[in-house]
């Protein structure tokens, strides 16, 4: 799905982090599973045709128990109804020993039925197995994130090299048997997201942090495509579907994906 997306250059992943209170007020009707999905159906309806990827945010939706899940499983069968060739990324970064994730891969895959997962590392590949194991489902490994204080682990140094360049050599040489990884590398460090890139060959690579974030789009571009100038998730969440708090939410959220949809093609 992803590789047909790339081949209409399409890189952009509008993320559906749908953080209840910033919802425009006047969806702000009936129950929280109405509001969630009112919300989302919309975002989706405006963007379906410019975006390659919907990237849900589980914490969003975790956070309201079981009318959030609800909400979150609504939100995946309407993509898959309305968007069937637009897949789907839980950005749930899941981590834990391998009967443990097990759980997950059935709760994600087979209930929630999404098409990909972020995972953690840490645990290593025989706890990630369970995950690696679903041939035909994405699993993106994090590797350097966007956030400020990334570098207090992943810049340790482990057999000469950082962690995160470990890791990116784990998944390249080790965990993507299956042809089913790719790993997160954060637009706000260009320069990493390059070094993965030479590392990982034409892995994808999810890249968070251009909008909000203030992730340069064009050191991203220039980083992190592969040697067919593809192999990027390029995600933005806030600056696209809180472009605006009005009335007006879906028709500014199309056009806040519009303006980088372009300016991502542009810096091809």
């Amino acid at each position: 799905m992803l590789e047909a997306q790339w081949e209409q250059d399409k890189f952009l992943c509008v993320g559906l982090d749908s953080d209840f209170e910033k919802i425009p007020k006047h969806l702000h009707k009936g129950s929280v599973r109405e509001v969630l999905v009112t919300f989302s159906k919309a975002i989706i309806d405006a963007t379906k045709d410019i975006t390659s990827v919907y990237k849900p945010n589980s914490a969003f939706y975790e956070a309201h128990g079981d009318e959030g899940i609800a909400a979150l499983k609504e939100i995946s069968e309407y993509i898959i109804e309305y968007a069937p060739l637009v897949p789907i990324i839980l950005d749930a970064k899941r981590a834990d020993i391998g009967n443990t994730n097990a759980g997950y891969v059935d709760s994600i895959f087979k209930h929630l039925q999404m098409d990909a997962v972020t995972v953690h590392p840490y645990l290593g590949s025989e706890a990630i197995q369970p995950f690696l194991g679903q041939k035909d489902k994405g699993v993106i490994v994090l590797c350097r994130t966007s956030n400020p204080g990334a570098g207090e682990l992943q810049d340790l140094t482990v057999d000469g090299m950082p962690l995160y360049k470990k890791v990116a050599h784990l998944v390249a040489e080790k965990w993507n048997a299956n042809r089913n990884c790719g790993v997160v590398v954060g637009a706000t460090y260009p320069e990493e997201l390059r070094e993965v890139r030479a590392i990982i060959g034409d892995i994808p690579i999810l890249i968070p942090g251009i909008g909000a974030q203030g992730g340069d789009l064009e050191k991203t571009v220039a980083a992190g495509k592969d040697s067919r100038g593809k192999g990027m998730i390029i995600s933005a969440s806030r600056s696209v579907i809180f472009a605006s708090d009005g009335e007006d939410f879906a028709e500014a959220a199309r056009k806040s994906a519009q303006t980088l949809d372009e300016s991502i093609k542009k810096a091809l």
